[in-house]
């Protein structure tokens, strides 16, 4: 598939399997979520730009290398994607973070945006979305629209668990934008949900049901 990058580390499919199981409970499920998308995040940002800079070490003076280019942005999609700021932040503090806020129409079962709030210079930024499942894609596709009618041009998706339904629906609508994900499932079920999955990330972050 093309534009969809499986981070496919030994830690991240051990901490992931954790993460599956029922038993888990929300302090370890979100603890767990913080520390795959940190480990996610070096290849997310395996491509950002660097100059060379002059420093002074203890020993001499050497030419170095810093980040440069465009800076990053973080937009979790409300509430599950909450979960997978601080893994990155945790990589780039400077990082600005935006929200989105999506609720299904149950009449027409489209996402409807009740929410969002970016920086100001989206732009110029390269915009991360995050939400740990990737399903039917209604969400990730409406997300993406939103970012792009605020003015950003350089766009990721950055999810824990896809379903293939998922993938194809966002490069249906947004062929340009990359997807990462720690693992891609078998389907979605008769009520939308990732088999095997991990039931609804939002609930299992939170404590609710």
């Amino acid at each position: 598939m093309k534009k969809v990058i499986v981070t496919d580390h030994p830690l991240i499919q051990h901490k992931l399997t954790l993460m599956r199981d029922k038993n888990t409970g929300s302090k370890d499920f979100r603890e767990l979520l913080t520390e795959i998308t940190m480990l996610m995040g070096y290849e997310i940002t395996r491509n950002i730009q660097l100059e060379e800079v002059e420093i002074e070490t203890p020993v001499t003076n050497t030419k170095s290398k810093i980040i440069s280019g465009k800076k990053l942005g973080i937009v979790p999609i409300l509430r599950a994607g909450l979960g997978m700021v601080d893994g990155l932040l945790n990589l780039v503090p400077a990082a600005k973070v935006g929200h989105v806020g999506l609720y299904r129409d149950p009449e027409t079962l489209k996402p409807v945006e009740y929410y969002s709030k970016f920086p100001q210079d989206i732009e110029e930024r390269e915009m991360i979305i995050v939400d740990p499942m990737l399903a039917t894609g209604g969400s990730a596709v409406a997300a993406i629209d939103v970012l792009k009618q605020k003015g950003a041009v350089s766009i990721k998706l950055v999810n824990l668990v896809a379903a293939p339904e998922g993938i194809e629906e966002v490069h249906k609508y947004h062929p340009d934008v990359e997807i990462y994900v720690a693992a891609i499932d078998e389907r979605l079920n008769d009520h939308g949900y990732i088999v095997p999955g991990l039931g609804d990330a939002g609930d299992r972050l939170f404590g609710t049901k």
